[in-house]
């Protein structure tokens, strides 16, 4: 096999998308689309991805780090121009060169391979991959002649009335002979309606060098779709979302309502896990096996054990252990680690907290800031006291604790093991082991207050 590159077109500023954010970082399923074309690029093992870039070429590069290399396309002449960017890194290089768009994040690795392989296999110079559409409008037509073999690429404002009736089009991706490709780049011109350096140009080269020309027809022509609007990235969260979906049907997971769940490109879940309607699965997130996740939950970040159920609730940036219930209406916020078999009810909020195996704390409640042992009873109404208006203070609850209904731990405090605390209490010493911490008022009654008071 011979050596395998990649150039990956991700100078465009996507005017169309009307936003502040660079157009290929914008997310499908959670994962910038730039990110999903390199993702599946290095499945292919090339010795080297390069990324043109141009407009917001510091946030791609923050985006994709050391996976690829960088070369910048100052002004934006079209996509032979683009390519040419790269011939400093790749041009004395012997082998293959794959060219595609870093705004085609549905285009995957088994698609890219078979390209490849029909490239090596016909032996060919250039080998287009080509997909039949219904409506080729918009896109750059591919032009056979009457053996079958491709002549040309016509870009749509420089086709004619015969060639926009053709239906095949060039979804701008393509696989080269490296060496022949920066070659024939030299000899593009710009004599064109949007006077550019079209790649399309180097086929029509090759070919008049005699130089052999292929291409390969994909038969999923959503793969191809490239987004330059938000009604194509719309269009692309949808199939990106089937396809996802689909994946985890078929791993032995069950959702309940695949057009109503939203699972990120990174999310593993485990078998036999049900997800209800209305969640959402977002970053890297990785769920056990046997859960019941939803309906309307949505986890970010986070690391679910086996066999939990999490209902009706927010989780972000925190890991909960195994044969944990949480919800409904819980919210878990970011740096919590909640353990193994314990229970997080109705409308109780954790924060940067962990609570240790079997602990409890069922409903009503704010956890911030504090430790929580094992087996530790935080009752209804219950409250960390973490912040004086300028400082966050911690809290430690050791093992066996029984804080009462309607207790206020002033933090920093400390309550013992098997210590309980009467309900209504506000704590603000440390409660020593085994004790008893009761702290209000005694209790007075005015008899027939209300008749005397008048």
């Amino acid at each position: 096999m011979s050596n395998r590159y990649a150039v990956i077109l991700a100078a465009g500023q996507g005017t169309r998308m009307k936003s502040t954010l660079y157009k290929v970082l914008h997310p499908v399923c959670g994962k910038a689309m730039v990110q999903h074309v390199v993702d599946q690029v290095a499945a292919l093992e090339v010795e080297e991805q390069v990324a043109v870039v141009g407009y917001g070429a510091e946030v791609v590069q923050e985006q994709l780090g050391e996976q690829v290399s960088y070369v910048v396309q100052e002004k934006q002449l079209g996509t032979g121009h683009a390519v040419m960017q790269a011939a400093d890194l790749l041009e004395q290089k012997e082998g293959i060169t794959l060219v595609l768009c870093g705004d085609t994040p549905l285009l995957t690795a088994d698609t890219l391979n078979e390209l490849l392989e029909c490239h090596e296999r016909e032996d060919a110079k250039v080998t287009v991959l080509t997909a039949k559409a219904e409506d080729p409008s918009g896109y750059g037509r591919v032009i056979r002649n009457e053996h079958g073999l491709v002549e040309r690429i016509v870009e749509q404002k420089d086709a004619s009335k015969e060639e926009l009736e053709v239906q095949e089009i060039n979804t701008g991706t393509y696989c080269f002979d490296n060496a022949l490709l920066f070659k024939a780049l030299k000899q593009v011109g710009n004599d064109n309606a949007q006077g550019e350096y079209y790649l399309p140009d180097v086929i029509e080269i090759l070919k008049k060098q005699g130089e052999a020309v292929a291409a390969y027809q994909t038969p999923m022509f959503e793969e191809t779709l490239g987004v330059n609007d938000r009604v194509a990235l719309s269009q692309a969260e949808q199939l990106m979302r089937k396809r996802i979906n689909e994946y985890w049907m078929r791993q032995g997971v069950t959702l309940i309502d695949p057009g109503n769940t939203y699972i990120s490109a990174q999310a593993m879940i485990g078998q036999d896990t049900i997800i209800h309607p209305g969640t959402h699965l977002q970053g890297n997130v990785s769920v056990g096996r046997n859960c019941i996740i939803g309906p309307n939950t949505e986890i970010k970040d986070s690391l679910i054990g086996d066999e939990t159920a999490i209902r009706q609730s927010v989780v972000h940036d925190s890991e909960i252990g195994k044969v944990v219930s949480v919800g409904p209406f819980a919210h878990i916020r970011p740096q919590s680690n909640i353990g193994d078999e314990a229970r997080i009810g109705n409308f109780v909020e954790i924060k940067k907290s962990s609570l240790g195996h079997g602990s409890k704390a069922s409903h009503l409640s704010y956890i911030g800031d504090a430790t929580v042992g094992s087996n530790v009873n935080f009752s209804c109404g219950a409250v960390t006291v973490n912040y004086d208006g300028k400082n966050k203070f911690k809290t430690v609850i050791e093992d066996g604790a029984f804080i009462g209904c309607n207790a206020n731990l002033i933090a920093p405090v400390t309550v013992g093991k098997q210590a309980l605390v009467a309900a209504g209490s506000t704590i603000t010493d440390d409660v020593p082991e085994s004790s008893l911490s009761i702290a209000r008022s005694r209790q007075t009654n005015k008899h027939d207050y209300i008749n005397k008071k008048d």
